[in-house]
């Protein structure tokens, strides 16, 4: 349930309330950051919150029960802080939001409006745009490895082990096989019955030792 303090309620019914928002970010290296659509920077909860960053609030779903939800948030980069070699780096991955709504006349009233995942920053012309999950997408996270006739490696990757060389792979045992001669590091299951398996009847005739199909 989301706490609204008392006054902020008073001055929000009055008239009296100057609201904007209010985004503070912690990196996973412990770096804390504030950004504010509001025209002068603001001090909440300890962070100085910029204004001349350009950030705004997008689209947002939600949704009940346990679903993620998602929030998309814009911006440009002409702050500093905002090096878009620590975004290509991945300094930005997984980094906390917290996004409030401030009474800019009373930055101490504030009511958050939730936290997200900084889950991925894509370019967009001279600006971006910052991709926010909701806390229950770690619901959603596939943990371990997954059973596919394809290979789950990357191309070129430790688990792979070969030199890619500007040639792009299909993921199937064939092309492993074939034009990398690497189907001992294939990492998918070319056996694993299709839906075919499941409309399959017995036949006469042919082998029957529980072999391979392929």
């Amino acid at each position: 349930m989301r706490e609204i303090p008392e006054e902020l309620v008073t001055r929000i019914e009055s008239g009296a309330a100057a609201l904007c928002h209010v985004w503070i970010i912690t990196r996973a290296d412990g770096l804390r950051l504030g950004f504010t659509d509001h025209d002068r920077d603001l001090t909440v909860d300890g962070v100085v919150c910029r204004a001349a960053s350009g950030w705004t609030q997008g689209a947002a779903e939600a949704a009940e029960g346990l679903a993620a939800g998602s929030l998309a948030i814009g911006g440009v980069l002409d702050d500093e802080r905002i090096a878009e070699a620590d975004i290509a780096g991945g300094l930005w991955d997984g980094a906390r939001i917290v996004l409030w709504r401030v009474d800019w006349s009373r930055p101490d009233l504030r009511m958050s409006l939730g936290t997200g995942t900084l889950s991925r920053i894509r370019r967009e012309g001279e600006g971006f745009v910052a991709e926010v999950d909701g806390p229950l997408a770690a619901l959603e996270r596939v943990v371990g490895r997954t059973y596919s006739r394809s290979c789950d490696a990357v191309l070129g990757d430790s688990r792979c082990g070969v030199e890619p060389e500007g040639r792009a792979c299909d993921k199937r045992l064939e092309t492993c096989a074939g034009v990398f001669a690497n189907a001992l590091n294939f990492r998918g299951y070319p056996d694993i019955p299709g839906d075919d398996f499941l409309t399959a009847v017995p036949v006469t005739g042919g082998r029957h030792d529980g072999g391979s199909r392929r």
